[in-house]
């Protein structure tokens, strides 16, 4: 029988043929590599989002998108296509003046110093210790407004 002679060991023509078609690695190490590339596809999960978070606010091209949107449609009625939206907003943004483009940046500047102003709001009822996900007007006050308990509608039969 006919034997190789590697860095890890002595084997035989077979198994030094099998070790080179996986890349060099014994049957363990082909295993594990097998294992790490099933669970590479798994997501893994994310938190969950505060529904009381304030929205980031939009930039200069978004605000300019939401009016060009409404002219887009009143020309062109028919077309629904979100991508010829996009790509005629693209170029005409991509083609107007910085001069034309000031008042959406001026839109943008407001609704990111009120978004400032939210999020500080925001932090601040998180540091006071409101949960997440828990605001005062969220909480239901059915107890507190004399709601009739489960006794009281098993009387009215």
């Amino acid at each position: 029988m006919e034997r190789e002679e590697d860095e890890r060991g002595i084997f035989t023509l077979g198994e030094a043929k099998e070790l080179e078609m996986k890349g060099g690695q014994s049957k363990a190490e082909a295993t594990s590599t097998d294992q790490r590339l099933k669970t590479r596809g798994r997501k893994k999960k994310t938190a969950t989002k505060d529904p009381n978070k304030p929205k980031r606010p939009p930039s200069a091209f978004f605000v300019f998108l939401d009016d060009f949107r409404r002219e887009f449609k009143e020309a062109n009625h028919n077309n629904k296509s979100v991508a010829a939206v996009g790509k005629a907003a693209g170029a005409k943004w991509k083609s107007m003046s910085e001069e034309e483009k000031a008042p959406y940046a001026t839109k943008a500047e407001t609704r990111k110093s009120e978004y400032n102003q939210s999020m500080q709001e925001y932090n601040m009822k998180l540091a006071n210790g409101t949960s997440r996900g828990e605001d005062d007007e969220s909480k239901s006050e059915v107890d507190e407004a004399g709601g009739a308990s489960d006794e009281e509608e098993e009387d009215d039969d």
